[in-house]
């Protein structure tokens, strides 16, 4: 066998494989002994019909297999002879293939970039400490006294703070919202509306219009629409709305004592406070944590570039796409918004996609230098985390993974996380003043 390569870009690869005349013979000599043993004909128990009418009747058949090892095993013996990583199947252009010839056959692949590490020990960062206080916990549990407010019918005029439910229509140039904007429904019209009393509430400038109305009420609303607003086609326009007051709420706090520490499985209020306190310090560790991973990161990939596989590169922004299309939609965002702003949802995503490629390249070559790999035992544990998280059997889940060919994703996701332990462990951190 005969394999030359030639390099057509820095992740794409040319192997043309010519193989001798006896080895394309005995290739399909070895296939057609596999289908005179297996292959069944009218009047014929498998195995016992003549060779010459199992030839006649498969011929295609025998063939089609006979290249498909051929090629299989050359393709592979060459890929190991120069030595080279392939990410993708390779797409095939067949030259020649006949009994008693040489074939010849041209292979097109990409494979891992070539790059050399950059010292990735003792990678800078800084580490801010936030300091949990007083003004934390009370602001927690007044969002906490929110979650569990009662909303009464006021008699009266609607003040700043209070609820107010209203029917509204809304217009823009003189005509309905949606004629304008047709994925904005939720602007267009509404019955029944729960809108608070507050700066920025709803639309800005919006629900400001409303204090001093009263139940029965009907106002006319204007707004101007932020350039930067979520609706394109409303984006530096004038609004104005139609508003019907059907009634005003007021806004009843539970007293912080505590009965209402038990609303949240907490003896005394005393206990909660604590509680809160706790929660908030793990989550102010968490993000110094991720914040410092970040900063981490970021210096390796700045002390690098090389080229990255266009197929590679391909496949995560398709599910990165896929990540942020399900994501808006979960959000209850219009398909019709979605295709409005794919444009800009592709170049995110693209962006992003060469990130992640780039990082699992490095770290991959790291996890090689280094020895770092996956254990059973970790792998088993984050499979047994996540069919809980997603409340499916552990069995079945793992059945799920095989059929989807994931498990190796989450090898790779493990693997990752472990070379970022590793470069967290041996970057050089300085402390920042607690803030």
């Amino acid at each position: 066998m005969n394999a030359t390569l030639q390099d057509l870009g820095p992740c794409k690869k040319q192997l043309r494989i010519e193989v001798a005349a006896d080895r394309v013979n005995a290739a399909i000599d070895a296939a057609t002994k596999y289908f005179v043993r297996n292959a069944s004909l009218p009047g014929f128990r498998p195995g016992k019909a003549p060779r010459e009418m199992i030839l006649k009747r498969f011929e295609p058949d025998i063939t089609t297999e006979a290249k498909r090892k051929l090629w299989t095993d050359a393709y592979q013996e060459a890929v190991k002879q120069h030595k080279l990583e392939p990410i993708t199947d390779p797409e095939v252009e067949e030259v020649q293939f006949a009994q008693g010839q040489e074939a010849t056959a041209i292979f097109t692949l990409e494979t891992v970039p070539v790059f050399e590490l950059p010292e990735y020990r003792s990678l800078p960062a800084t580490r801010a400490s936030e300091k949990v206080d007083d003004t934390h916990v009370e602001k927690a549990l007044e969002s906490l006294r929110q979650q569990k407010a009662d909303y009464l019918t006021a008699n009266r005029p609607a003040q700043n703070s209070d609820v107010v439910v209203i029917n509204y229509q809304g217009h823009c140039d003189g005509k309905p919202i949606q004629e304008i904007a047709p994925v904005a429904r939720g602007l267009n019209a509404a019955s029944n509306f729960w809108v608070r009393i507050a700066e920025n509430s709803f639309i800005p400038g919006f629900t400001e219009q409303l204090v001093g109305a009263s139940a029965g009420d009907k106002r006319t609303v204007t707004v101007d629409f932020a350039a930067d607003f979520v609706t394109p086609q409303l984006q530096g326009r004038k609004g104005s709305f139609d508003v019907e007051i059907v009634e005003v709420k007021e806004q009843k706090l539970p007293e912080l004592d505590d009965a209402f520490a038990k609303l949240w499985k907490a003896e005394t209020l005393h206990q909660l406070r604590e509680g809160v306190r706790s929660d908030l310090q793990n989550e102010a560790n968490g993000r110094e944590q991720r914040n410092v991973r970040a900063q981490v990161v970021k210096a390796l990939m700045d002390r690098v570039d090389f080229a990255m596989p266009e197929a590679a590169v391909a496949a995560e922004t398709r599910n990165v796409v896929y990540n942020i299309v399900a994501e808006n939609k979960q959000r209850g965002v219009a398909q019709e918004l979605i295709d409005q702003q794919k444009d800009d949802i592709m170049k995110a995503a693209a962006q992003t996609a060469k990130e992640r490629v780039k990082a699992s390249f490095l770290f991959s070559k790291i996890a090689v230098k280094e020895g770092i790999k996956v254990s059973n035992e970790e792998l088993s544990n984050r499979i047994m985390l996540l069919a809980q998280r997603y409340k499916t059997p552990p069995d079945k889940f793992v059945k799920e993974l095989q059929e989807k060919n994931a498990v190796q994703e989450i090898v790779g996701q493990l693997l990752h996380e472990k070379v970022v332990d590793f470069l967290q462990q041996h970057a050089k951190i300085e402390d920042a003043p607690a803030s």
